[in-house]
């Protein structure tokens, strides 16, 4: 196609999106007026809104699309979108500036990485970072406690994992404003760190075939939890509060691609850089000797 008529084409498309839109609510509207619609004028009026803007979404896909491709060859353009894009991610992180954020001995590690990433200065900008007494003791879930502590109002936040944050958010006393996870803060912020099976060489030497066997057990475990989370329940309620481990299948549930036995290349190299920066490391450490390679066949099957 023509570089002349490549614009009018996905403008084209864009208006034909609109007006697909606006010919759906035209026919709900024609479709649905009468007493009922003209007393519940507010409420229709905000269904049409809701209908108008799915149904563009859903048409202006392939529109979207064809821009994006054609949009390839431009790399200024790309670099100014992944710009726009870090700064609305790391918008959330700034929203600790001024308050009392409760995190672990460990993680704080991370999190004050995030922070500096994220151009947020806790000094400077008054983040209080300290331990919640009694979130370490044996036997507490630090991020079930901390949540309690932030309906008891002794922090104004923290920084856990998804079951404190989702305690919080079900109790209506919070809300998760970042998660790293999913894309939140800096670039490689969800790499930080992550949950792994370590033991040493020696083991590794001696005892190859049982530390296959706790490897496949991992495996087979997130598998079963992809296919049942409510078996996460069961588990849960023998080491939280009956309340917490009520949830804690919906959070399974929602978190099935963070269910991964392997060890990506671009993770470690990511850890490395975080280790690095805390001055845990002096320099970088290959790939080959963080991971046992030898055990990747596992991973897959």
């Amino acid at each position: 196609m023509k570089p002349a008529l490549k614009v009018p084409v996905i403008a084209g498309g864009y208006v034909a999106a609109f007006l697909l839109a606006f010919a759906a609510v035209a026919i709900r509207v024609a479709t649905t007026s009468g007493p009922d619609a003209q007393a519940s004028s507010g409420m229709y009026a905000f269904g049409d809104a809701l209908l108008f803007v799915a149904v563009f979404a859903v048409t202006a896909l392939a529109p979207t699309g064809a821009a994006l491709f054609l949009l390839r060859p431009y790399p200024r353009f790309w670099a100014v979108l992944s710009t726009l894009g870090f700064a609305v991610a790391v918008t959330g992180v700034t929203a600790a500036k001024g308050l009392r954020i409760g995190v672990a001995a460990g993680p704080d590690r991370a999190f004050l990485q995030l922070l500096r990433e994220s151009g947020v200065d806790p000094k400077r900008d008054g983040v209080q970072i300290a331990p919640v007494p009694g979130a370490n003791d044996p036997g507490v879930s630090f991020g079930v406690f901390v949540a309690e502590a932030l309906e008891r109002g002794g922090i104004d936040g923290f920084w856990a994992n998804a079951l404190g944050s989702e305690t919080a958010v079900r109790c209506g006393v919070g809300k998760i404003v970042v998660d790293v996870r999913r894309g939140d803060g800096p670039p490689d912020a969800g790499h930080y760190t992550f949950a792994a099976l370590v033991t040493s060489d020696a083991v590794i030497a001696r005892e190859p075939e049982r530390v296959a066997g706790a490897v496949r057990a991992i495996v087979r475990a997130q598998k079963i939890l992809k296919a049942d989370p409510s078996r996460a329940t069961e588990i849960g309620r023998r080491r939280f509060p009956s309340a917490s481990a009520d949830i804690i299948a919906a959070v399974v549930e929602r978190d099935p691609p963070f269910y991964d036995p392997a060890i990506s290349e671009a993770s470690v190299t990511s850890m490395n850089a975080f280790a690095q920066a805390i001055g845990a490391l002096s320099m970088p450490v290959a790939y080959d000797a963080v991971v046992a390679t030898r055990f990747r066949s596992l991973w897959t099957t």
